[in-house]
């Protein structure tokens, strides 16, 4: 567009010189070895620029003729080299898919027409051929040459870390990835290796340091950045807390305020606090993370934040994170078991049922089965929460690549990667349907008789005189626990072993009729607590009521 408008505007600077000399005739006269040359200005004018346009013409011939040689061989140079990079890419299309066949042909033919020097295309073809041909030391070896050259040594790094990860040598995959990190730190795959490297060997503060180049760079964006910061803070401050609990408590909050809802630097803080007699602090750290999502861990650091509270002051405070977040399963289970340690049974029992109608899963059902067996002693009912405990929903846990931990932490113990652990059920089990012979939380609590308290042991006759006496329209049935929409079929085969009584000998048939052999029966001794007895027809009222499990 620029020289076009160049040629316009010589063009019309022609145009108007010729023009104006137009407008003002004039006469030239040249003596030249006496010869008289006259003729007029715009003749003049004219004849040189023909002349001017004839040197230009001939100038331009002269370099055609001159540079043709050269001009020839760049032609058929840049046709070979147009060739060349046609297999090139056909190979490296080739290559990606697979096909090593072709991608090793493409490849033999780019090496005659291109030379390697110029294009160092040409080694990562080579690289990708001899990878899929399965030919891994020659392909190591190629990246080794571009790792190198400075062109190519980000990707002959890239080659290598990937080839030592295959091998399983991580030792080798991070010192390629901190030598790729040295060289241009902006490589994200180098970054996050070199990241979770030195995150396993503990070294936390040039784990964040380097973490910190990347915000700066622009590699990873904010939210993640300051996430991955206060993951690696935890880190630090739990590895302090023995040590150092000032710096494991700054280190702790500096995290909580880049991640407030992330409950290991919350209890990291509060232990830090505690270790300061500050209880106050403690709580409030505590506080804030349960407003944001109730968790086990929380509950248990808040409620036992004075180690000489008695149960009933642990019980208020577990009250307390039930009024803050009401109508959540983990304040009810907190409340609950606060009030089991008190021993203050009623309310324990209906946190409980509450919590199991809300969202019944393993831990409410045990925790029911501690309240009978703490409450009444009743074996039988203990077993009914144990029966449904094996069937319901697993509890959340830390979890992370399929990994189940006991306590969190900042990287997957499988791949080595940062901030893996969610809390959540095991297996993705948050919402799997209720596994066949359970029943719905209303059901089993409406399924049990109402609870009576156990009689003191020496009030108990012995068994031997209690086992003859019961009427049988007094004694308690076994409990046997089926699915509310599956009555008709045979419990399954757990439940059976924890809820049917074994079968006794030489009892009385259900016509009360004597055996054929005419022997009088005897009633067997040695039943397990949940079995009922034989009724005896001359047995008098007893005195105290049979407790059956």
């Amino acid at each position: 567009m620029v020289r076009l408008f160049i040629f316009l505007v010589v063009v019309l600077a022609l145009g108007w010189g010729f023009s104006w000399l137009a407008d003002r005739p004039g006469l030239i006269s040249i003596t030249w070895q006496d010869h008289l040359i006259e003729t007029s200005l715009m003749v003049a004018a004219t004849a040189m620029v023909a002349l001017i346009g004839a040197a230009m013409l001939l100038w331009w011939i002269v370099g055609v003729i001159w540079t043709s040689p050269y001009s020839v061989r760049r032609y058929f140079r840049a046709r070979k080299r147009d060739r060349g990079y046609q297999a090139l890419s056909t190979g490296l299309i080739a290559a990606g898919a697979g096909n090593a066949l072709l991608a090793r042909k493409m490849s033999l033919r780019t090496r005659g027409l291109i030379s390697a020097d110029q294009e160092p295309l040409i080694h990562l073809l080579e690289a990708q051929a001899a990878l899929i041909e399965g030919k891994h030391d020659e392909a190591r070896k190629k990246f080794e040459q571009m790792a190198e050259d400075p062109e190519t040594r980000e990707l002959g790094l890239r080659g290598l870390y990937m080839e030592a990860r295959r091998l399983g040598a991580n030792e080798a995959a991070r010192q390629y990835a901190e030598k790729a990190v040295e060289h241009a730190p902006y490589l994200p795959w180098a970054a996050q290796a070199t990241l979770e490297s030195r995150s396993q060997s503990g070294r936390w503060d040039d784990a964040i340091r380097l973490l910190d180049q990347q915000r700066m760079a622009n590699i990873l964006e904010k939210p993640q950045a300051e996430r991955w910061k206060a993951v690696l803070l935890t880190a630090k401050a739990n590895d302090r807390l023995e040590g150092d609990p000032k710096g494991a408590r700054d280190d702790a909050m500096a995290a909580l305020k880049l991640a407030k809802d992330l409950v290991p630097a919350a209890v990291i803080a509060a232990k830090a606090w505690l270790r300061e007699d500050n209880v106050r602090k403690a709580a409030s750290t505590l506080e804030g993370v349960w407003k944001l999502g109730p968790h086990p861990e929380i509950a248990g650091a808040y409620i036992r934040a004075r180690s000489g509270d008695s149960t009933v002051d642990r019980l208020k405070r577990a009250e307390k994170l039930e009024a803050i977040r009401p109508n959540n399963i983990e304040s009810l289970l907190a409340v609950a078991q606060a009030a089991l340690d008190a021993q203050q049974f009623k309310k324990a029992r209906a946190k409980a049922e509450a919590a199991a109608r809300m969202q019944p899963r393993e831990a409410v059902y045990l925790l029911l089965a501690d309240i009978e067996e703490a409450e009444t002693g009743d074996q039988g009912r203990v077993r009914h929460w144990m029966a449904q405990a094996l069937r319901a929903p697993r509890d959340p846990a830390w979890v992370a690549d399929g990994f189940v931990s006991e306590k969190w932490l900042p990287l997957s113990p499988v791949t080595g990667r940062l901030d893996a652990f969610e809390w959540k059920a095991p297996f993705d089990q948050l919402e799997g349907p209720v596994e066949e012979g359970s029943l719905a939380a209303d059901t089993a609590i409406a399924s049990l008789p109402p609870v009576s308290v156990a009689p003191p042991a020496n009030q108990v006759p012995p068994a031997t005189n209690v086992a003859a006496e019961p009427r049988a329209e007094e004694a308690p049935r076994p409990i046997l626990v089926k699915p509310a929409a599956q009555e008709a079929k045979p419990p399954r085969k757990e439940l059976a072993v924890a809820a049917k009584t074994p079968a006794t000998a030489n009892v009385t048939p259900r016509d009360g009729k004597p055996p054929e052999n005419g022997e009088e029966p005897v009633p067997f001794f040695g039943r397990p607590p949940d079995d009922p007895g034989v009724k005896d027809p001359d047995a008098g009222q007893p005195s105290t009521r049979l407790r059956l499990f």
